[in-house]
């Protein structure tokens, strides 16, 4: 049974911060995890996106912060800037509440090195960043961790995946032998263990599984490519979609570069993201998404868990990601406070096993294709075939259907939203003016 928060004795300005937000009742990992890290447990939480883990640890690692003690007292790693910043911002909201008695700072690459150094001249008590800049701040001197008694892992699964382990360990080395340590994973790799040994004692476990799968209001399309051309194939479904804001995965930063050309060549309002894009224009791309300035975002799965913006009412996934969980991670970022979202994935010959087992694990897919620009559903799904030579889709009778609407409300609640956060953020800045003259 769900309580409010109140129940875990948080400090009052925590609560003044959720009540400001309108969150008033626990997720299940929260209300398994916050009392344990309040004791000061080891953790693993395996969640995916959207159970609510990010305040799972937030909410008491914050609670425990010595105003006091002017040193940094706890380290929140996530693997890419944007996650980081998003990290940052979460944070942000529920310290602004403490009247500046809890500080923090974000320690990320993209940023002029010798800025950080000085900006980190008065040690904040929470540092959320990327491992490799903050290594790189301790190497410096510029950062002290070794008075820090919580390191926070976010996202380990990526972490290895991206190299980013080695930085992480490192950090971990620098800081005291009792040390709490917070880690947190979609998924739990073999190669991920040694670590976890290294640094972890009798670690709480706790596994949650969303209700579904997959959002509940996301309808799951499957589109064969039927040997087209793919880059033509997903503009033309982009095209016949007409989305609010449609994401667009493809699984390589090469991949997205052509298809981001192709929705230029043919006039869309498109921009991309990926890994090899240029911290100062990821930044630029951010701000245009949350403005909903764009249409068309083209990304890779690098970016996939770091891209929370509202009003997403439509993924195009150009073919199954190699590691299935991110379909999960991708899909998630539409159908999200209650709204409607689709999912449309073109699929190809070597995707039938993944398409397989992603049914085996609870998604439903609808199967349709688009001819002449209307779309037309499958009255049978296309598998593989014993018989020689390439195995074909199967023939089936085709019937007209109109594509589901999304509802319309997206573009409303998505102006109601940015105009909330706009005097949210004209409160903090009055409120900071006044501590200033006050000074």
């Amino acid at each position: 049974m769900n309580h409010n928060f109140e129940r875990f004795n948080l400090q009052p300005f925590l609560i003044n911060a959720l009540k400001e937000q309108g969150i008033n009742l626990p997720m299940e990992i929260q209300e398994r995890l916050i009392p344990a890290i309040r004791n000061g447990s080891d953790v693993i939480g395996q969640s995916q996106t959207g159970t609510g883990k990010t305040l799972a640890f937030l909410l008491p690692v914050t609670d425990r912060i010595d105003p006091e003690n002017k040193q940094v007292q706890a380290v929140i790693t996530a693997p890419t800037r944007e996650l980081a910043g998003q990290l940052f911002d979460e944070l942000s909201k529920l310290i602004s509440h403490s009247e500046g008695k809890v500080t923090a700072k974000l320690v990320t690459g993209g940023t002029d090195r010798s800025r950080m150094v000085d900006k980190l001249k008065n040690p904040p008590h929470i540092v959320v960043g990327t491992p490799g800049r903050i290594h790189d701040m301790i190497k410096e001197q510029a950062l002290d961790v070794h008075q820090s008694s919580v390191f926070i892992v976010d996202e380990a699964d990526q972490m290895l995946d991206m190299g980013f382990l080695e930085d992480v360990d490192q950090i971990g080395a620098r800081m005291p032998e009792q040390l709490q340590m917070l880690v947190f994973s979609a998924t739990i790799p073999e190669k991920l263990q040694p670590f976890l040994r290294k640094y972890m004692q009798n670690p709480k476990h706790v596994k949650v599984e969303p209700n579904q799968t997959s959002p509940k209001k996301i309808e799951h399309w499957l589109i064969p490519d039927r040997d087209r051309d793919v880059n033509r194939l997903t503009v033309d479904i982009a095209k016949a979609l007409n989305p609010f804001l449609a994401v667009v995965f493809a699984n390589s930063k090469e991949e997205a570069d052509t298809l981001f050309a192709a929705f230029a060549e043919e006039g869309l309002n498109a921009e991309k993201l990926h890994g090899g894009i240029s911290p100062r224009d990821r930044k630029k791309v951010m701000k245009k998404l949350r403005d909903a300035e764009v249409q068309y975002l083209i990304a890779s799965d690098l970016v996939a868990r770091g891209i929370d913006v509202k009003g997403i009412s439509h993924i195009i996934n150009v073919g199954l990601p190699r590691e299935l969980e991110y379909y999960i991670h991708r899909v998630g970022r539409t159908a999200r406070a209650g709204w409607d979202g689709i999912a449309a994935t073109i699929a190809g010959r070597s995707d039938q096993a993944a398409v397989e087992k992603l049914e085996s694990q609870g998604i439903t897919f609808l199967h349709k294709d688009l001819k002449k620009g209307e779309w037309v559903d499958l009255e049978q799904k296309f598998r593989r075939r014993k018989t020689q030579g390439k195995p074909e889709p199967e023939q089936v009778t085709m019937k007209t259907a109109k594509p589901k609407k999304i509802k319309p409300g997206y573009k409303k609640k998505f102006q109601q939203q940015k105009e909330q956060e706009q005097k949210r953020q004209r409160r903090l800045e009055q409120k900071r003016n006044n501590r200033a003259k006050r000074k």
